[in-house]
């Protein structure tokens, strides 16, 4: 019988596992189904009516797999910057569910403020809207304001 060294053991060895590992992986993908991921929208108003025919400029709403990603919204009317945050945050949110969704999967937000001044004003509103765990976030005042005369704007990305 041929004297086995250390290198010879440890190199038979780990051959014998990558050639059950490989065996195992070979199985395991055999028999799992493909999963297709598509890339999908959902109309926040499914009865507007295009008109023109044209394709929209944009989605408000676009679940890829588990995630969800909304487009920024702000609110278009005149008010306090507590009256725009609610009117932004329940906007979200109706769309979060209609994707099939909610405020406590939601993982990241980015904030626009026309003014940053209003950041402790929009905080008030924002508190406690994501359940247990917050998701993380952005909050940034553009140079240029809030397209739309909206004193805040919020996009955020969720999953399933």
């Amino acid at each position: 019988m041929q004297k086995q060294s250390r290198r010879n053991l440890l190199k038979n060895a780990a051959t014998a596992a990558v050639a059950v590992t490989g065996a195992a992986v070979a199985t395991t993908s055999a028999q799992a189904e493909p999963r297709a991921v598509e890339k999908k929208s959902y109309p926040t108003n499914p009865n507007a009516d295009n008109a023109k025919g044209e394709p929209p400029l944009f989605s408000s709403v676009v679940s890829y797999g588990n995630l969800v990603f909304l487009a920024g919204v702000g609110a278009h009317f005149k008010g306090t910057i507590e009256e725009h945050t609610k009117h932004v945050l329940d906007e979200l949110e109706q769309n979060l569910i209609r994707a099939g969704s909610s405020m406590d999967k939601v993982l990241k937000v980015n904030v626009y403020l026309n003014d940053i001044n209003d950041w402790a004003r929009m905080n008030t509103v924002y508190a406690g809207r994501w359940g247990k765990v917050p998701p993380v976030r952005t909050t940034v005042a553009p140079a240029g304001g809030i397209p739309g005369n909206s004193l805040v704007e919020i996009d955020l990305i969720a999953y399933k």
